[in-house]
């Protein structure tokens, strides 16, 4: 070894907790000429290998941290709570059995959520990569499954930070009083005032959706050229996410403070206020009601598995980016069952708000029913209707529910087979709360109508739509991690530089959903670039740490890196039981997609009403491309691996050493396959990023000291590319 180098000496000891900049400290203060030579030592203690590299005192090389643990959490709650516990939640409990559902989800949340969620959490914490360094150390033919997340995490994105916009832009119209869709627009002319026929033959707040924010498309075919105030908001949102993210944990993990307890906020305000509102409390009746009859049915278990799925972020990178910026020594079991139990019980709260909000609006359009309705009756008299039928004490100047449902029962009673032609209204609260509203028609115009007769309407609106850019930023900021902490762990590119190039790729690519048809495009990268190709990443990870890697050795990874055996139920989940049910869920999904040809609701605008139209051959094409895209990675990786166009040990188990951009390989450890676990072999996080090249690791003979020995024990084999001018350059 050079003379001015020093061996790093690191106190091993089980009682004290080593934080990750201690982890990662381990710096080699060479001369200028080997400053990017790695030295990799090995070293024998209590009976077990430990592998740690000494690195060039380069500061980029540390890898960046949690402030504290509140932060990280947090992050992981932010990323895992967002508009679908609002949007799809509680349409999904009310459509398949009201209190029922939260049974089977409960079950499935247990069987298929934590388990799944507690592995990522553990690969991450431990192998301290983003996911394509993860999987790649694991088993580098399974490489292609961190790229395929990054090609679902970059396609969500696209489409997500666009209802962000929407959501600025309605926060950006919230600020006035009235608000503007608080009722239609009148159009006057020469002889007359008359209300926009478009409006009037639907509702104010659904032809302000359609006409006023989107001026939506009759058809996806139709372009229509951009909706230039849906541009500018799309752009106010990628900066945020840009602004937010180009500092990494650094920056993001403060915003956290506020997007992921700001919801929370408004959410209790917003069930505080309603529970004072006249119906909040048949609304949330008519939700928790138990439909028990229903939870037989296989649907009902499918689609509970699914927002089980999708809820607590699987498969998207984003859990174990956050979780490879832990301290080794993090309880991350404990992280698991926390972040899904809160996002259980965001999913309720939500469900709460949601339908306490839609039984006080129930309300409204009954009472607007029965007034209505009541005037008819009241022109029928004398004529289809005799006077002796209405109740003497009804009084038509205000007929209540119950007076209009009495009336009926006994019209509907002497009229018989006559009643129908009289074209009356049945007026009942169950029916309006059994329209079942989700996604951007519950946030957009159900939850909006609700709210302009709320007493300070505009006070209300402007808190919702915050809440839903907070909730949306903070789902986009675990999406946007899981595609740059990979792609800067394998390439060792700057952040900053990527995340800005990134963000600028995606809104420019975003652009499509801003124009006139954008919504139906919106429609179809949210039903065809996420579902399969994330159940089929997951399945994978399933696969790789339990049946390539071993769930035996990944439970003694478990017990050194958190000090305690995790339960034994997790290794039959992860071994049997969830890799199962996950095989399961995506043949289910793909009978369902076969069953039902691609279609998306199209915007009439003569019609004033939705209409299910079937995409054109070039739109089908589309879909097919986008799941092929997310999921191509996993098969190419595989195959250049097994040909071995790439070498099949780099970036796997194994280190590279480094010299002013030189790269040297040299041959695996000898007992390559030993049984070795991911505590015994080297950690990325302590070596070079995971590229092309081997171990190099030496092991003393047997009681004799190697002349190569540093002072401190440890092998010092950090220079051999002095004496070898003729390797290439890397690209490194």
């Amino acid at each position: 070894m050079p003379k001015n180098s020093k061996a790093v000496k690191r106190e091993l000891d089980d009682d004290v907790t080593e934080s990750v900049k201690d982890l990662l400290s381990n710096e080699d203060a060479c001369d200028n000429s080997f400053k990017k030579s790695s030295l990799i030592v090995s070293h024998e203690e209590d009976g077990r290998e430990e592998n740690d590299v000494e690195e060039g005192s380069d500061g980029d090389e540390e890898r960046p941290a949690w402030n504290s643990k509140l932060q990280y959490i947090l992050a992981q709650v932010g990323f895992s709570v967002g508009l679908g516990n609002v949007w799809r939640f509680p349409y999904l409990c009310q459509k398949n059995g009201g209190g029922a559902y939260l049974v089977p989800y409960l079950i499935l949340l247990v069987v298929i959520g934590i388990p799944l969620f507690f592995l990522e959490l553990a690969v991450g914490q431990r192998i301290r990569r983003g996911s394509i360094g993860v999987w790649t150390y694991i088993s580098p033919r399974l490489g292609g499954i961190g790229f395929a997340s990054c090609m679902v995490c970059f396609f969500v994105a696209l489409y997500y930070n666009v209802i962000i916009g929407w959501s600025l832009f309605y926060f950006s119209q919230s600020f006035q009083q009235p608000l503007p869709w608080h009722e239609c627009p009148l159009v006057k002319n020469k002889t007359s005032t008359y209300v926009v026929p478009e409006c009037e033959k639907s509702s104010a707040t659904t032809y302000y959706w359609y006409r006023e924010a989107l001026d939506i498309s009759d058809t996806i075919a139709e372009g229509g050229g951009l909706n230039w105030r849906m541009t500018l908001c799309l752009l106010a949102a990628w900066s945020m996410v840009c602004l937010a993210m180009i500092k990494g944990i650094q920056s993001s993990g403060k915003v956290m403070y506020f997007s992921s307890l700001f919801p929370y906020v408004v959410l209790i305000c917003f069930l505080v206020r309603a529970l004072l509102l006249k119906g909040s409390v048949d609304g949330i009746r008519h939700m928790f009601t138990p439909k028990l009859e229903i939870m037989l049915e296989a649907k009902v278990w499918r689609e509970a598995a699914t927002q089980v799925f999708f809820a607590l972020g699987l498969g998207f990178g984003g859990v174990i980016a956050f979780s490879s910026y832990n301290k080794r020594d993090n309880n991350c079991h404990f992280d698991a069952v926390l972040v899904s139990f809160i996002n259980f019980f965001t999913s309720v709260l939500a469900t709460l708000v949601v339908f306490a909000v839609l039984g006080f609006k129930a309300n409204i359009m009954n009472a607007k029913c029965v007034a209505l309705n009541s005037k008819k009756i009241e022109g029928f008299l004398g004529n289809e209707i005799s006077p002796q039928m209405i109740p003497h004490h009804i009084n038509f100047s205000h007929v209540s529910a119950e007076d209009y449902r009495q009336m009926i029962d006994i019209i509907k009673g002497v009229t018989e087979s006559d009643y129908p032609r009289l074209g009356l209204d049945s007026c009942s609260i169950e029916e309006e709360l059994n329209k079942a509203v989700q996604g951007t028609g519950l946030a957009f115009i159900a939850f909006t109508e609700a709210m302009t007769h709320f007493p300070a309407s505009p006070f209300w609106s402007v808190m919702f739509f915050l809440m839903l850019v907070n909730l949306g930023l903070g789902s986009m900021f675990g999406t946007i991690e899981g595609i740059i902490t990979p792609i800067v762990d394998t390439f060792k590119v700057r952040k900053e530089i990527l995340t800005v190039g990134c963000c600028l790729l995606a809104f420019c690519i975003g652009l499509l959903f801003v124009q006139r048809s954008g919504n139906y495009f919106v429609a179809m990268f949210d039903d065809y670039s996420a579902t399969l190709p994330l159940l089929i990443v997951v399945i994978l990870e399933n696969v790789a740490v339990a049946w390539v890697y071993g769930t035996d050795k990944f439970f003694e990874d478990l017990k050194d890196m958190l000090g305690f055996t995790p339960f034994r139920f997790y290794y039959y989940m992860w071994k049997y039981v969830t890799p199962l049910l996950l095989i399961l869920l995506l043949c289910s999904s793909l009978i369902q997609l076969a069953m039902t040809p691609p279609s998306y609701s199209a915007w009439i605008q003569d019609l004033a009403s939705e209409k299910s139209l079937s995409y054109p051959p070039w739109g089908l094409a589309v879909c097919i491309s986008l799941v092929v895209a997310a999921i191509l990675p996993v098969p190419l990786v595989f195959a250049l691996r097994y040909f071995n166009i790439i070498d099949d040990n780099a970036g796997g188990m194994s280190t590279v050493s480094y010299k002013k951009g030189r790269i040297i390989k040299e041959s695996a450890r000898a007992e390559e396959d030993d049984d070795a676990s991911l505590i015994a072999a080297k950690s990325p996080s302590e070596a070079p990023s995971p590229m092309p090249g081997n171990s190099i690791y030496r092991k003393p003979s047997s009681g004799v000291p190697d002349a190569g020995m540093a002072p401190n024990g440890r092998y010092g084999i950090g220079y051999l590319m002095a004496d070898m001018p003729d390797m290439p350059e890397s690209d490194l």
